[in-house]
């Protein structure tokens, strides 16, 4: 096996964007509950398909620790694809259980990477992992709940 290098700290723009990813869910959870119940729909959809596509993305992450090795374990693309699909179906639920789907599956994702992050020499991400993974999932529990 190759060996795998080590990933360094995250940079400040990393956890600047890190941080900035993180409005969308406390926006949309927010106005769930403070809308019109004529705009309800629009922010509960829009909140499960920010999250959706968050849940998609970290799947992803996994394909690019496969594609960095030529003999990458095939745990690696294939979880790389259950979050994604997952996120698919909890999309077209509707938004009170979708959510719920959606927050437990960033739940999830973040304990696979606990296990995967520092045999991929990514252990130094984790902590910023940990903290946005707090608040996304936290928002669609919070969104979950209004809708």
């Amino acid at each position: 096996m190759n060996p795998v290098p080590s990933a360094t700290l995250p940079t400040a723009a990393a956890l600047r964007l890190g941080h900035a990813g993180l409005l969308p869910f406390v926006l949309g959870a927010a106005l769930v509950w403070l809308v019109r119940p004529d705009a309800h729909p629009y922010v509960t959809a829009a909140l499960s398909a920010y999250a959706a596509v968050i849940v998609s993305f970290l799947g992803g992450i996994h394909w690019g620790f496969a594609m960095r090795q030529a003999d990458a374990p095939g745990s690696l693309a294939g979880w790389g694809v259950v979050p994604s699909l997952v996120a698919w179906v909890a999309v077209v639920m509707p938004p009170y259980a979708g959510l719920i789907v959606l927050g437990a599956m960033l739940v999830a994702c973040y304990l696979v990477d606990r296990r995967v992050y520092p045999a991929q020499g990514a252990a130094a991400w984790l902590t910023l992992r940990f903290r946005l993974t707090a608040v996304a999932s936290l928002s669609c529990f919070i969104g979950a709940a209004g809708s």
